[in-house]
């Protein structure tokens, strides 16, 4: 069937129609994907779903269609099932934390959306902080951290914050847009928004059948381009987009990567046994080597993901 033939999905950023469709994707081989290699139950989140096309935007933002937002026990369970192996726990810094860290000053007031268990507490203790993770707030070992969605905090905090953070987050998401404006909405006049996000053409979309850049996981694999759209959709002021460093809360998509021996093009999720094979080689190497061996902090590639740094239009104070 030729694209023209096709409904065409519009960018959740600019609402234009994509390009192009990169490949469709069974929910079948997904959910089978999620409950053989992670232990983990998507089925809640792909209900009435057959299959999910991954297309880019006119800004090289790839996304999702229909986008599935993973549910409350989608997310309960792998957040055990990745702690249980040492993955992703209360102790990891992401390099992101301590980029965003050097540019928040003492005394500010930060809001941190999706905060998971509060991690980037330990990198800001200078600052006033408060989390908010509707899924994740209740196990949470640090202070600050409240069970609440944006849109429920902001009732009586508009404006209220010197920093606003959202690390890895607006990819989880079916309208990245109205959560970025939410974002801006919550900081100061001149305040602080950081955001970071995976990148679209990175390690994390050359691993085959890598779950963790799938839905109902990650909905939107960015660019940017498609940040700065982003921004503008909200009035903010972008300062920067940088590259996320490699450090050692992402040594192991990185080492995964470069043991894996199959490299993703335009084709990311395939029901191949050679497919499953170069995962499962590639996750078994890749994490064994993780834990002897420090990713680059800067170096040959990309990195992990993209670092947004922009500003509230309006005077601080």
């Amino acid at each position: 069937m030729s694209m023209s033939a096709e409904a065409t999905p519009l960018c959740p950023v600019t609402g234009k129609p994509a390009v192009r469709r990169v490949q469709w994707v069974s929910s079948k081989l997904l959910v089978d994907l999620w409950r053989i290699g992670l232990g983990v139950d998507a089925r809640g989140s792909f209900s009435g779903v057959e299959r999910f096309g991954l297309w880019e935007s006119p800004t090289g933002l790839y996304f999702f269609d229909p986008p599935r937002e993973g549910d409350h026990k989608f997310y309960s369970t792998l957040s055990a099932r990745l702690r249980s192996w040492r993955l992703f726990t209360t102790e990891t810094v992401r390099e992101e934390y301590l980029v965003a860290a050097k540019h928040i000053p003492a005394g500010a007031r930060v809001l941190d959306v999706g905060c998971g268990q509060g991690n980037f507490r330990q990198c800001v203790p200078q600052a006033d902080y408060t989390g908010l993770d509707p899924h994740f707030a209740a196990n949470a070992p640090v202070d600050g951290v409240r069970a609440e969605t944006l849109g429920q905090h902001l009732a009586g905090r508009a404006g209220l914050y010197d920093a606003v953070c959202c690390f890895e987050v607006i990819e989880h998401v079916c309208d990245p847009k109205a959560l970025f404006a939410e974002i801006v909405q919550a900081a100061k006049p001149g305040g602080l928004i950081c955001v970071s996000v995976p990148r679209v053409q990175s390690p994390l979309s050359r691993i085959p059948n890598f779950l963790i850049n799938a839905p109902p996981h990650h909905l939107t694999w960015w660019s940017e381009t498609a940040l700065h759209e982003l921004a503008s959709s909200a009035g903010a002021l972008v300062e920067s987009v940088e590259s996320a460093p490699w450090g050692a809360g992402g040594a192991e998509i990185y080492w995964i990567e470069r043991f894996s021996p199959i490299k993703c093009r335009d084709v990311h999720f395939r029901g191949a046994l050679s497919w499953h094979a170069a995962s499962l080689i590639a996750s078994a190497l890749g994490i064994a080597a993780s834990k002897l061996l420090r990713a680059p902090r800067t170096g040959a590639d990309e990195g992990i993901g993209l670092v947004m740094f922009a500003r509230r239009p309006g005077a601080a104070g």
